[in-house]
């Protein structure tokens, strides 16, 4: 009984231990577009995919330019109306008020133009001279950015050579848009960024009908191109002052900083660093994912996601001895991202965002990974303590620095430690888990022997309880009778036993 009852409490607790464990999983049909398309989403396009998305865009753009255009006309007539019947009550009077207001502007207008001319030069040259020495950025950078803008014009000029006909007109459509872009400064970001969607669709369609291109040289063609237009206009359209994306780069560093005591194991993240092969993949990853910072052309930021997805996936693949799974790498990619916490996290998936060719980002390993690294930056700004299979106390204490989990002594040395105080070390902190475990273990035999003593105790009050209520009454013994074969003396009247008779035949 003993036995049964420990199974079966030991059988409940890992059940209940089953149910509260929630790992990270992401289905693979929430990656692509909620219309249905098949393309992949994109969390800044709300769920769709950059076709849909500019559908819906204009769709909703349409509608409210007809919602501003009627509220224009209404407002219009009303002054209309107010003003024609101010003008017939007002008469004569009114009108000679009017002039004498005209004379009395104009005289003003002449006194302070003339006293205008004694500091307008000098105001305007303070003025020009503050703006500039606020916009101008370090010789060093503009001469790294001048450097750059040219070796990049130069490629783009040697591989439209091999165009021919198609390049020069490829070339003009460049210029051109540049040239538009420019004069379209005071325009949103959104704006902007559909202006070069609109580019690169005009272009890839004229590639492909008016020039008859093969498809591989398409997108040879827009991939240069892109890299072109966006080196010219990288200090112009990432992170503008016009949005907030400043604020959400500090908004999700801060977030990043104080979730600095996950683990790996809160994260079910299926990756030894202990693994010298491991612990190299892990810190490529990083180093790839800080990297993509540094990179102008949107599509050398996705190669950088890129080549850290894939060193994500080679450490899950030697860790596990086995190709990994998609419901592995995403909690990998978030731990990845926690721990290299990437400048200007969310302005650069903004920019690859906006000015990324747009099939890039829809269909091929680019766009997976992409969408997954926005889901991963998703979920680090909603993790919760269920997500970490945490209390909320205890998250919130971590939250807060008030405590963090323990680790091991191993980790706070140097690299020049010898490896058999590490391993040392290692032991100790096993042998106290398992001490742990071991008295815990002692305490609920314990509790469940004094639940037996207890239940054991209890049945036998309860039986007494009943014998005491319902006594029995113990007869004497009766008289046993005589069996039949027996000698029966008393009664010589029964009949003889029968005998067994033998027939012949």
């Amino acid at each position: 009984v003993f036995l049964s009852l420990t199974i079966l409490s030991l059988n409940r607790k890992k059940m209940s231990l089953k149910s509260e464990r929630r790992g990270i999983h992401v289905d693979q049909s929430e990656l692509l577009c909620k219309k249905g398309c098949g393309y992949y989403g994109n969390p800044a396009w709300q769920g769709f995919c950059s076709k849909c998305w500019r559908e819906e865009y204009h769709k909703a753009r349409q509608k409210q330019i007809q919602e501003d255009w009627e509220l224009a006309e209404r407002l219009q007539r009303e002054e209309e109306e107010a003003y024609a019947s101010s003008q017939s009550t007002q008469g004569a009077q009114s009108l000679t008020f009017s002039k004498f207001e005209e004379k009395k502007t104009n005289e003003k207008t002449r006194k302070v133009t003339t006293v205008k001319k004694f500091f307008t030069a000098s105001s305007r040259a303070g003025a020009k001279k503050e703006i500039q020495e606020a916009k101008a950025p370090s010789p060093s950078i503009n001469r790294q950015a001048s450097i750059e803008t040219d070796r990049v014009s130069k490629e783009f000029t040697e591989f439209l050579k091999t165009y021919h006909k198609p390049g020069q007109d490829i070339y003009k459509q460049c210029k051109l848009f540049l040239d538009t872009m420019n004069h379209k400064r005071d325009l949103s970001i959104e704006e902007q960024s559909e202006c070069a969607q609109d580019f690169y669709q005009n272009v890839a369609e004229k590639l492909q009908t008016r020039w008859k291109v093969p498809p591989e040289k398409v997108e040879k063609a827009m991939d240069q191109i892109e890299k072109y237009i966006m080196t010219r206009q990288y200090k112009y359209v990432f992170c503008p002052e016009t949005t907030d994306d400043e604020k959400k780069d500090l908004a999700v560093q801060k977030r990043i900083r104080a979730l600095h005591w996950v683990t790996p194991q809160m994260l079910c993240v299926p990756v030894n660093e202990e693994i010298p092969e491991v612990s190299d993949m892990v810190v490529k990853a990083i180093t790839d994912i800080i990297e993509m910072d540094s990179k102008r052309v949107p599509r050398d930021k996705l190669a950088c996601i890129t080549k850290c997805s894939k060193h994500i996936f080679n450490a899950i693949k030697i860790t596990k001895n086995e190709p990994a799974s998609a419901d592995d790498f995403l909690p990998t990619l978030i731990y990845i991202v926690l721990k290299g916490n990437p400048p200007r996290l969310q302005s650069n998936i903004q920019y690859i965002t906006r000015f990324c060719n747009p099939s890039r980002l829809m269909t091929g390993e680019d766009g997976y990974y992409f969408t997954n690294l926005c889901c991963a930056v998703a979920f680090i700004e909603k993790l919760d303590a269920q997500s970490l299979n945490l209390s909320q106390e205890d998250f919130d204490r971590f939250m807060t620095g008030q405590t963090s989990p323990k680790k091991q002594e191993s980790d706070s040395f140097s690299p020049d430690v010898c490896l058999g105080v590490k391993q040392m070390y290692k032991n100790l902190d096993l042998l106290s888990q398992l001490n742990e475990r071991q008295e815990r273990i002692v305490s609920e035999a314990k509790k469940l022997e004094k639940d037996l003593i207890d239940w054991t105790d209890g049945i036998t009050k309860e039986v007494q309880d009943i014998v005491e209520k319902y006594p029995l009454e113990i007869k004497p013994k009766s008289q046993a009778l005589a069996a039949i074969d027996s000698e029966n003396v008393e009664n010589d009247k029964l009949p003889p036993p029968l005998q067994p008779q033998v027939y012949a035949g």
